[in-house]
C-alpha cells in the first residue's frame, strides 16, 4: 500500500493512492470464484466494474449473482453495472460493451473469465457438450475482445486478459474438446498481441499452477482443501499484470505461481486453503507434481 501525505493546518492526513483509481473493468463470469475475486481486488484498488455474467437469480448449489458481487463492489466504495450476459450470444456481448461506454466512457481491463468445463475423451463428447465448451470458452473470449478492443485502442490504453493455459499439446488427451476451446483462448492472447503490438494494447493468459478452490473444483470433487489455493493468488497476478504499462508486457502466457515469483513474491503460505498443506503443482493434465 501506498501512502500520499497532504499538509492540512498542523497535521498530515495520509490517503491510499490506489493503481486503478480511474479505470474500469470489464469482468465475465464475475458472480462467484476467480472472477468475484479478481473483480474485488480491483475495486480495492480503485477500479470500477462491469460484473458481467448469466446469472441474476441466486442458486442454492451456485451461491452468488451479478448483483451480490456489483453490491460487494459498491460497498467498496467504487461504481458497479452489472450486465446479464451469455458470452456465446454475440449481440448480448455487445450490449453489453455498449451499456458499460454509456455508463463509464471506457473500459480498461477486460478479463475472459467466464467458462465451461467437460472433461471427457473424444469418443464420450457429445457434440453439444463440443459445443458449449467452445462456444463459452474460445468464441466467449473472442466475441468479448473482439467488442471491447475498439474503445481500447480510440483511447491508446488496455489489458485484456485471458483465463486460460499455456499451450501443453501433451496434455489434451482424455479432454479434448476442453483443451482445443482453453488452448484457443492462449492462441487469441498470443494473436492479438502480436496484431496490437504497436497500439499500446496488451493481451496475455494466466493460469494457475495449483488447483483453485472454486465451486468447480468442489461440485467436480477435484481433491479438498489440501490440495487447493485461495483465488486470491490469481487476483494478485492478474492486478501486477494490469500495473504494467500495455506495450511494456504483452503477449505472455503465465503461470501465477512462477510470475509471482518473478515479481519477488516468496511467501505462498498464504494462498493455501489448508494452512498446514502446501498444494501441489498441477499441469493442464491435472495430475499431481511433486511441488
Amino acid at each position: 500500500m501506498r501512502l500520499l501525505g497532504v499538509l492540512e493546518g498542523a497535521r498530515t492526513v495520509y490517503a491510499r493512492v490506489m493503481r486503478f483509481d480511474g479505470k474500469v473493468a470489464f469482468i465475465t463470469g464475475a458472480s462467484r470464484g476467480v472472477g468475484r475475486c479478481i473483480a474485488l481486488a480491483l475495486a480495492r484498488e480503485g477500479a470500477d466494474i462491469v460484473v458481467a455474467a448469466k446469472t441474476v437469480e441466486p442458486n442454492p448449489r451456485l451461491p452468488g449473482t451479478i448483483h451480490t458481487t456489483a453490491a460487494e463492489v459498491e460497498a467498496l466504495r467504487r461504481r458497479a453495472l452489472p450486465v446479464q450476459v451469455d458470452v456465446r450470444d454475440e449481440n448480448a456481448v455487445a450490449a453489453a460493451v455498449r451499456a458499460t461506454l454509456d455508463r463509464f466512457g471506457r473500459i480498461d481491463i477486460l478479463v475472459n473469465n467466464a467458462g465451461a468445463l467437460f472433461w471427457q475423451p473424444v469418443a464420450d463428447t457429445p457434440m453439444a457438450r463440443f459445443d458449449r465448451v467452445m462456444g463459452v470458452n474460445v468464441r466467449g473470449a473472442f466475441a468479448c475482445t473482439r467488442e471491447v478492443l475498439p474503445a481500447m485502442l480510440a483511447q491508446g490504453w488496455g489489458h485484456i486478459l485471458m483465463m486460460s493455459p499455456p499451450v501443453d499439446l501433451s496434455a489434451a488427451a482424455g479432454k479434448v474438446a476442453y483443451a482445443v476451446s482453453k488452448f484457443g483462448m492462449t492462441l487469441i492472447a498470443h494473436g492479438l498481441a502480436s496484431e496490437v503490438a504497436d497500439r499500446n494494447v496488451a493481451c496475455n493468459a494466466l493460469w494457475p499452477a495449483t488447483l483453485i478452490e472454486s465451486y468447480a473444483t468442489i461440485n467436480f470433487a477435484l481433491g479438498d482443501a489440501k490440495v487447493w489455493r485461495k483465488p486470491d493468488i490469481l487476483a494478485d497476478a492478474a492486478l501486477r499484470i494490469f500495473a504494467r504499462e500495455p506495450a511494456s508486457f504483452t503477449g505472455h502466457a503465465l503461470i501465477d505461481e512462477d510470475f509471482l515469483r518473478s515479481e519477488g513474491v516468496t511467501d505462498f503460505a498464504r494462498y493455501r486453503c489448508d494452512p498446514e498443506h502446501e498444494p501441489p503443482r498441477v499441469g493442464f493434465d491435472f495430475r499431481f507434481q511433486a511441488g
